[in-house]
């Protein structure tokens, strides 16, 4: 069959040896398949490689070839599997070539790689999965790159987060290519919620030192039996044996953050966990992570989780049991709108 790329409405799926298949399967999915009901021309995908190519542990047959990238209106770099290795060379200047032919150039998780290597994220904020946000700062400093939310759309240039975080990306291309229904119909068909709330920061982990020798290694058990306490600067120093000045340059060097952020960040991990598989209150909560009043922790977790704590709970608690809000019968969820969207309830 001789594939070609129609003028309009065109998808090509960019892989090469090494790519992992789940993000690559988002893509065909979401572009590949029509909705019920929906009378829009809809997306001829295609996929573009070089020869026979293997995707995780299956071997797939492209379409057609890289150089015909240039053809399409978007074109979808999936997640690119060793980091340690530069893409393909053959695969960076289709991608490049594309984005030059006016192509819309996306990618998905760490295919953010492949685009910085092909300079198209320059200047530009850009986004990838939160473990290698900074192995892609460090490798392309003239990127900015935003390690909290699930997309970045920069018009031509559009990256995502991780994993689910593709799908996020999908959605919000078919909103901008169909509207808000049209998104809303093929979220409904994948049994997703057609626009999350929040951004990665709901799904980090607080970076500490792996090695049992580093100097900060004793420092962060004690602080995380002390989060119900105000500890500050000068309280961490002493524990730790050494001046202010000397924590904080460790901490930057094992951490890539400031004693305090960490400390922050540790309570409100502290109050996820609790969120999710406690009853509290808001109000015990904010005395169990050392935070002091529910207003203050609401403030903190919404500016660095991206939702309230209320909506944390609903998206992330155990189901097993109902918690202090959920005794009665719930409605179904609507599948427009999102969780920001509704004022806060209090717990």
């Amino acid at each position: 069959m001789d594939h070609t790329i129609p003028d309009v409405g065109s998808v090509a799926l960019a892989v090469t040896d090494g790519m992992m298949h789940f993000e690559l399967s988002v893509a065909h999915e979401v572009f590949g398949a029509v909705p019920d009901g929906v009378a829009v021309p809809w997306y001829d995908v295609v996929i573009c490689g070089s020869e026979t190519v293997r995707i995780g542990r299956f071997w797939l047959e492209p379409d057609i070839g890289l150089d015909r990238l240039q053809g399409a209106d978007t074109v979808i770099v999936p997640s690119w599997a060793d980091l340690d290795e530069d893409p393909p060379a053959d695969l960076i200047d289709a991608v490049r070539a594309a984005h030059a032919a006016g192509a819309r150039v996306v990618s998905l998780c760490t295919g953010a790689f492949v685009l910085a290597a092909a300079g198209l994220l320059n200047g530009k904020r850009a986004t990838t999965h939160w473990a290698h946000t900074r192995a892609l700062a460090a490798r392309y400093p003239k990127v900015e790159v935003d390690p909290d939310v699930l997309y970045v759309d920069n018009g031509s240039v559009l990256t995502s987060a991780g994993k689910a975080a593709a799908l996020d990306l999908c959605l919000h291309l078919v909103r901008l290519d169909h509207g808000s229904s049209i998104a809303n119909a093929v979220a409904r068909r994948l049994v997703v919620p057609p626009h999350r709330a929040g951004g990665q920061a709901q799904f980090v982990t607080t970076p500490v030192p792996a090695r049992d020798d580093h100097p900060l290694a004793a420092l962060f058990p004690w602080v995380t039996e002390q989060l119900d306490q105000p500890l500050t600067v000068e309280d961490l120093a002493r524990q730790a044996g050494m001046s202010s000045r000397h924590l904080g340059r460790q901490f930057r060097a094992a951490t890539g953050t400031t004693p305090l952020q960490w400390l922050l960040t540790l309570r409100i991990r502290r109050a996820q966990e609790l969120l999710e598989k406690t009853d509290a209150g808001i109000e015990s909560i904010a005395a169990a992570t050392g935070m002091g009043t529910a207003t203050t922790l609401r403030r903190h977790f919404n500016r660095t989780v991206g939702v309230p704590p209320d909506t944390y709970r609903r998206t992330f608690r155990s189901r097993s049991r109902p918690g202090p809000d959920e005794s009665r019968p719930q409605t179904p969820a609507r599948q427009e709108g999102s969780a920001d969207s509704r004022e806060e309830t209090p717990l």
